[in-house]
């Protein structure tokens, strides 16, 4: 419930110039993003209490330690130049092996870790937090059919496409947290309470217009990494889950 709950409240503080009313006081000022920017960290802090108490151990918080680790040192290797990440693989990896649960957590922790150590500190943190927590909690929600089971290769192709959709899908949600105040004036600004219907379209041109060489970027590192390091790193992970007595 705490996860769910989370991930709601998330994907509404992303989403809000697509959900204001107008007339409202998101629509009418610019505090939609800081209020929201405020409260994502206590909504991390809170989910993150509720599964300490419930479902992680003191293995499963070691573990999630380390991997947060792993991707704050291996982020500055990319860390969005010309829209290479070099951190979304990992973190899909490890929400397929270690559940919904845990790839939310690592997507908070590891982005956390990483904008702590390239200083990359600021109102836009909580928004890729959130973003790559999505991310990790989608791969755990990926389906197990007999064509995609532990160790198949279908497996490795699903976590390809699911690897270039949830990339492209962040830098859409990204561009959310700063598109109603980039552009004010044509076709592509965002229109105050317009709703659904008028800015999404409005949102996906911006999108094709300013930041979609950056996520082909961004899909394209993922899908190569994955391709390259997923059979080893899935193995590796599914073998520390037994060690750890894993469920």
């Amino acid at each position: 419930m705490a996860l769910a709950l989370a991930a709601g409240f998330g994907l509404v503080a992303m989403s809000w110039p697509l959900l204001a009313a107008p007339g409202g006081a998101l629509t009418e000022t610019t505090s939609g993003p800081w209020l929201f920017a405020l409260l994502l960290p206590l909504v991390t802090a809170t989910v993150v209490v509720q599964l300490a108490g419930g479902g992680l151990d003191a293995r499963a918080v070691a573990l999630l330690g380390v991997l947060s680790a792993v991707v704050a040192a291996v982020r500055p290797f990319g860390a969005g130049a010309a829209g290479v990440e070099t951190v979304f693989f990992l973190i899909v990896l490890a929400g397929r092996v270690f559940g919904a649960g845990f790839g939310f957590l690592l997507g908070c922790t590891g982005l956390f870790a990483s904008a702590l150590l390239t200083g990359g500190v600021g109102p836009w943190m909580p928004y890729q937090m959130f973003a790559a927590a999505f991310v990790g909690l989608g791969a755990g929600l990926l389906p197990r059919t007999p064509d995609t089971r532990p160790g198949r290769a279908g497996e490795l192709a699903l976590l390809v496409v699911y690897g270039v959709a949830a990339s492209l899908a962040y830098g859409l949600l990204m561009n959310l947290s700063f598109w109603p105040f980039a552009i004010t004036q044509g076709e592509l600004a965002y229109v105050p309470g317009g709703g659904l219907g008028e800015n999404l379209p409005r949102l996906l041109a911006y999108s094709l217009a300013t930041s979609l060489g950056w996520d082909v970027g961004r899909a394209a590192t993922t899908a190569v990494l994955l391709v390259l390091t997923g059979p080893l790193l899935l193995r590796v992970l599914r073998r520390a889950a037994r060690r750890a007595n894993w469920s």
